[in-house]
């Protein structure tokens, strides 16, 4: 199973849109969701710093945090973001760290986009220091060739419509059960 950390605050269609992929993707590979909607990176660090962490061995655990500190700067995004998966790995070792890049944001290119682009930057460059995390940016392919983001990809252009989400959760997927096979017979027994 794994841990991740959503912290998109969802509307009721996207969140009844989430719902339905996560039950039908992740709820098989005994997935925790333990994300709250509208959390912050320093939600997320308090409760790491504070039991959540606590009596779980997730193999993988995904991380998806930040968007919601839109009043900070990409520096201090990009280091919440890099204080959450350093205590990550401190408190579980043995688990693989994805960690999913900001989305951009906005139906054209604005000053919150390209603040998430660079906090995005600054994770792609500091991320390989902490060790064996993975770093994926999957919002390049919502932002069109003339800087527009489709309505049908985020409806109101920051929360995704159930496609986009599918696009997500599929790629995501794809990855974690590569992962899995990537796991000795003997772990992956003992897992299940």
């Amino acid at each position: 199973f794994f841990l991740e950390c959503l912290n998109m605050k969802p509307t009721l269609p996207s969140y009844l849109c989430w719902f339905q992929v996560w039950r039908e993707l992740f709820s098989p590979l005994h997935a925790l969701n333990f994300g709250i909607g509208g959390d912050t990176t320093c939600n997320v660090l308090w409760r790491l710093q504070n039991g959540e962490l606590e009596n779980i061995r997730p193999r993988v655990v995904v991380l998806w945090v930040g968007t919601n500190n839109h009043e900070h700067t990409a520096d201090q995004v990009a280091g919440g973001i890099l204080a959450i998966a350093q205590l990550v790995m401190t408190h579980l070792p043995k688990s693989k760290i994805i960690v999913l890049g900001l989305l951009p944001r906005g139906e054209f290119p604005n000053p919150l986009r390209e603040k998430n682009a660079a906090v995005n930057n600054l994770l792609r460059a500091s991320l390989p220091r902490l060790g064996p995390v993975q770093f994926i940016d999957m919002g390049g392919s919502f932002v069109h060739s003339d800087g527009t983001i489709s309505s049908r990809d985020m409806f109101d252009f920051l929360h995704l419509t159930a496609s986009a989400y599918r696009t997500i959760s599929t790629t995501l997927h794809e990855m974690l059960l590569q992962m899995w096979e990537e796991t000795p017979q003997e772990r992956r027994a003992s897992l299940v």
